[in-house]
């Protein structure tokens, strides 16, 4: 277990890159999906090994060795070393623990103050329902000469606007504005960010994804507004302007699960629209940049077999070892 444990402590270190490098290859739905489920199922191994190396200790303990039936003279005889990493463990559960619900007290207040700038109600409590069923996503059109845009989550998600912006950009580039915003809404881009954030929590490799999910994000968010509005062109010089329009004023702080239109690398953005490439990639369709995505993708799915082989020996042998255990005492007893 000591050995099989540690897998997913290191793996990070090596399957972000790897995720970073094949999203680059990839169109911005699928790598934002590949960014986030390898974020989540990382930073999950993570805080399972925690808590297996926590348990192995809490076994250790006479009064639980004894309510479990186990022996504890045999438990300290396996591996005199568990009592440290447990402690360890379990100082590392607190740490991440209370971080992670900071992180959610933080995006939860927020997201309150947000719309209580806007004059909305709170929204109720949601259901895992309300997480995935469709809704409508009105528009918030707030009197502020800064130029800003950006798509609030809540039930219902709003699309925030100031008039600052929308008198920046001409009619058609406005349309290409809002479909961006609502693309964030219907695809539920909110939350990718809350995921990205607590895995970078759980595990300080994964802090490394947090910028490329978001431009993958708005780069999804992009490709879904082009083909709303029927023109790659228009959607390109509205995120540009738009940009533009943020910058010659202070930037105004909202929410970090609100994504924004001017946000992220922009002149990559627009390179991406303009590309003559369908998907938005700029990178040749034949030969090298092939290549490397299939290496990228055999890395990826050989970090993640490592960090899942890892957790389900490490909890097979926590098993064995109760088991065991169970077995010399019921043999001391005899």
């Amino acid at each position: 277990m000591i050995v099989a444990v540690w897998a997913p402590f290191l793996v990070p270190f090596l399957a972000a890159p790897a995720a970073r490098r094949l999203a680059e290859a990839l169109p911005p739905r699928a790598a934002a999906w590949v960014l986030g489920c390898t974020g989540a199922l990382l930073a999950g191994a993570s805080a399972a090994s925690l808590g297996l190396l926590l348990a192995g200790g809490l076994l250790r303990i006479p009064a639980v060795a004894a309510l479990a039936h186990m022996s504890v003279p045999w438990l300290a005889d396996a591996s005199p070393t568990t009592m440290v990493l447990a402690t360890l463990a379990g100082v590392a559960l607190v740490v991440t623990g209370a971080l992670t619900l900071r992180t959610a007290h933080r995006q939860y207040r927020d997201l309150r103050r947000a719309r209580a700038a806007l004059g909305l109600p709170q929204p109720p409590r949601p259901s895992l329902r309300d997480l995935f069923a469709p809704a409508d996503h009105p528009l918030a059109v707030l009197d502020d000469d800064h130029a800003d845009a950006y798509a609030l989550p809540g039930r219902p998600g709003r699309i925030v606007v100031t008039t600052g912006m929308l008198r920046a950009l001409p009619a058609p580039e406005r349309a290409a504005l809002l479909a961006h915003e609502r693309a964030h809404l219907a695809s539920r881009h909110h939350l990718f960010l809350a995921a990205a954030e607590y895995a970078a929590v759980l595990h300080p490799a994964l802090r490394r994804l947090r910028a490329p999910i978001g431009y993958h994000l708005e780069r999804w968010a992009d490709e879904d507004a082009a083909r709303s509005v029927g023109d790659r062109a228009v959607t390109a010089r509205a995120v540009g302007r738009a940009a533009l329009a943020a910058a010659r004023t202070p930037r105004r702080q909202h929410p970090l699960l609100a994504p924004a239109a001017a946000a992220g690398p922009v002149p990559r953005r627009v390179a991406a629209l303009l590309s003559p490439r369908p998907d938005g990639l700029t990178a040749p369709l034949p030969g090298t940049g092939n290549r490397r995505r299939v290496v990228a993708a055999l890395a990826l799915a050989a970090c993640l077999a490592v960090s899942a082989a890892g957790t389900v020996e490490a909890t097979t042998d926590l098993h064995r070892t109760v088991e065991t255990a169970q077995a010399a005492d019921a043999g001391a007893r005899r």
